[in-house]
């Protein structure tokens, strides 16, 4: 179909650049509004449950934080339900999740979910541990019932449609090699979830339109991870999160169950520390962790298969909602690529979408409008993880670019603060873990109830 057809022909029609979990969630919010919408993804999913080469961090811990699970339930509701069946995994924050932060362990406390302005009762805060493929599948095979939403798999978007001031549509071509047809698709909206491999900034500056903000920060991160047997006594709702004591050592490990009764254990550090997938030193370098409670776990356990190792690259926030055309939209690492360790991804992710999925309800089409009110949303939904994240990062001495200055001292300051009075006080460990939840924001830890203990506490 060509872009230099009736554009009212097409504006009803959205296309998705990316079938991945920020893809599907993408077009599942559009699929409500806009007549056709089109996720064009290279790759050819597998049959089932599996790991496919477009997604390669799959093969490492994902996590789905409280505030992800509650909005991923809201936009396919059911969907944890079948992620439970499945195997997933609910670990609670108090009581399921070890945490041992560079203060110390968390200090547990029994916990309804209830917190500062909510009602008691209301839910245990947890994390959602299982692979990434499994809730890659559940999500897809909902996405994939919807009548007009279409997939085009192993095909390639090449390029944007359309000038500086609006996009049109995309330059379509099969993965078949140097000979294959190109082909353009016109569409009322094009929304970028191709990852962290987006290649949207060059599209953009060839059909003219300007440079896209960004921000970029590297902590050099890189990790390893395999799975393993989790024995017949092990409890299948714990799991272990091991930090350094000093910012400046940067090393992590980490222990989750996830489904068909396993552990996965992942391992890694920033710049200066690269993990082995050796099975010798991988495992020798697990007992040199600050505690030695993975390593003592994996010490009974069968491997299912090798190490496999991963360099994430750079975080790096493009700022969509200051300069883009009308007509484009990015969601997911597209918009924002997190450092991997601090399992903020997924849940982004799922915010990004309801928030699409609200503006295009709200204003009833594609047009610019929602997608105005999308990128604000996106941008707002971003922003506390992006700076939480960013501040730690900033501690280690290898990192290239971040924040500096009295605001990021004075919130590495508050924290460390936090961490201390939450190794012996449980109303600061829930509220510590309520924000790292994304369930309250981070002024919750400048309200007098936490703050005064955190500054003025024995």
């Amino acid at each position: 179909m060509s872009s230099r057809g009736s554009a009212a022909a097409d504006r009803g029609t959205a296309v998705v650049i990316g079938g991945g979990l920020a893809g599907c969630l993408a077009a599942w919010a559009l699929h409500g509004v806009a007549e056709r919408v089109v996720v064009v993804e290279r790759d050819r999913y597998p049959d089932g449950v599996d790991f496919r080469p477009g997604v390669p961090q799959a093969k490492h811990g994902h996590l789905l934080l409280e505030a992800g699970q509650r909005t991923l339930d809201e936009l396919l509701p059911g969907v944890l339900a079948e992620l439970l069946a499945a195997g997933a995994a609910r670990v609670p924050l108090a009581g399921g999740l070890r945490w041992l932060t560079a203060a110390g362990w968390l200090a547990p406390y029994e916990s309804g979910g209830g917190g500062e302005g909510q009602a008691a009762g209301a839910g245990a805060l947890a994390v959602l541990t299982c692979s990434r493929p499994l809730i890659d599948h559940a999500v897809l095979r909902r996405v994939r019932a919807a009548p007009n939403i279409e997939f085009r798999t192993g095909t390639e978007v090449t390029g944007l449609l359309g000038d500086r001031h609006t996009v049109t549509g995309v330059r379509l071509s099969g993965r078949g090699g140097a000979g294959a047809a190109e082909t353009e698709l016109s569409a009322g909206l094009v929304v970028d979830a191709a990852g962290r491999s987006t290649r949207a900034a060059r599209w953009l500056s060839l059909i003219g339109a300007p440079a896209v903000p960004r921000e970029r920060v590297d902590a050099g991160v890189s990790y390893a991870t395999r799975f393993y047997h989790r024995p017949a006594d092990a409890p299948a709702d714990s799991a272990l999160y091991l930090q350094s004591r000093a910012p400046g050592e940067g090393r992590f490990g980490v222990l989750l169950p996830v489904e068909g009764d396993r552990w996965i254990v992942g391992m890694g550090g920033m710049r200066g520390f690269e993990p082995s997938i050796q099975p010798e030193e991988f495992e020798k370098q697990l007992g040199q962790l600050r505690d030695p409670g993975i390593a003592d776990a994996v010490a009974g356990a069968k491997p299912t298969g090798p190490a496999r190792g991963f360099v994430p690259g750079p975080s790096v926030w493009r700022h969509y909602e200051r300069s883009a055309p009308a007509g484009f939209l990015a969601i997911g690492d597209s918009s924002c690529t997190f450092n991997p360790v601090y399992g903020q991804g997924m849940t982004v992710a799922s915010l990004g979408a309801l928030a699409l999925r609200e503006a295009v309800h709200r204003h009833g089409d594609l047009g610019p409008a929602a997608v105005r009110e999308t990128r604000d949303a996106i941008a707002g939904v971003t922003r506390n993880p992006w700076q939480m994240a960013v501040g730690e990062d900033v501690r280690f001495a290898g990192t290239t670019g971040g924040p500096s200055g009295f605001q990021v001292r004075l919130q590495q300051r508050l924290l460390d603060r936090v961490l201390e009075r939450a190794v012996t006080d449980a109303r600061i460990a829930e509220a510590f873990h309520r924000v790292a939840a994304m369930v309250e924001p981070p002024t919750l830890l400048f309200r007098p109830s936490v703050l005064g203990p955190v500054l003025f506490g024995s």
